[in-house]
C-alpha cells in the first residue's frame, strides 16, 4: 500500500505498490467482473477499447457514466466519468488515467484524475470535487490492493 492521494493543481495522484503481477493487476483495472470487487457495485461498458462507453455504479451513490479513452494493454487504461451520478457525460465530468510498471516484487498502480479545472460551478465547487475524489482513489486503491494481496479487511 502507498500513502494518502494527494492534490496538486487540479490534479489528484495516487501511487499504491501491489503484491501482484501486472497481468493480474491489469486485469483488475480493466475487467468489469473484477473491478466490481473493488470499484462500483455494477460495472460495465460495451467493449474494451477507446470510444466504447458504460458505467460504474454505487447501490448507494448512483450510475456514474464512462468513456474509455486509452487502452494500452498491460501498461495503461483510461476514461472519462460523470463526477456526479447522470445518465451520461456532460461537463462535470473528469480523465481518469491509471499506469501500471513492474516493480520486482509486484506492481506499481499510479491513478491520476484531472480536468477539475474546467468544471462548472467555480472554484469552491472545484476544491470540494478535488477533495472528494482524492478520498475516494484513498478508499478504492486500498480495496484493490487488499483484494489482490489476499487481504480480508
Amino acid at each position: 500500500m502507498s500513502d494518502q492521494a494527494r492534490i496538486k493543481g487540479h490534479t489528484v495522484t495516487r501511487t499504491v505498490h501491489i503484491e501482484a503481477s501486472p497481468a493480474i493487476v491489469w486485469t483488475a483495472l480493466t475487467d468489469p467482473e473484477v473491478m466490481v470487487k473493488w470499484f462500483g457495485d455494477t460495472v460495465g461498458f460495451a467493449a474494451l477499447e477507446p470510444g466504447a462507453t458504460g458505467s460504474i455504479d454505487w447501490d448507494d451513490f448512483g450510475s456514474f457514466p464512462i468513456e474509455i479513452t486509452e487502452v494500452v494493454t498491460g501498461s495503461s487504461f483510461g476514461f472519462r466519468w460523470s463526477g456526479i451520478p447522470a445518465d451520461e457525460l456532460d461537463e462535470y465530468s473528469t480523465h481518469v488515467r491509471f499506469t501500471i510498471a513492474d516493480a520486482g516484487t509486484g506492481t506499481d498502480v499510479t491513478v491520476i484524475e484531472s480536468g477539475f479545472d474546467t468544471l462548472p460551478g467555480g472554484t469552491r465547487y472545484r476544491r470540494a470535487r478535488l477533495e472528494q475524489n482524492r478520498e475516494g482513489w484513498d478508499v478504492e486503491l486500498d480495496e484493490l490492493a487488499m483484494l489482490l494481496e489476499g487481504v480480508t479487511p
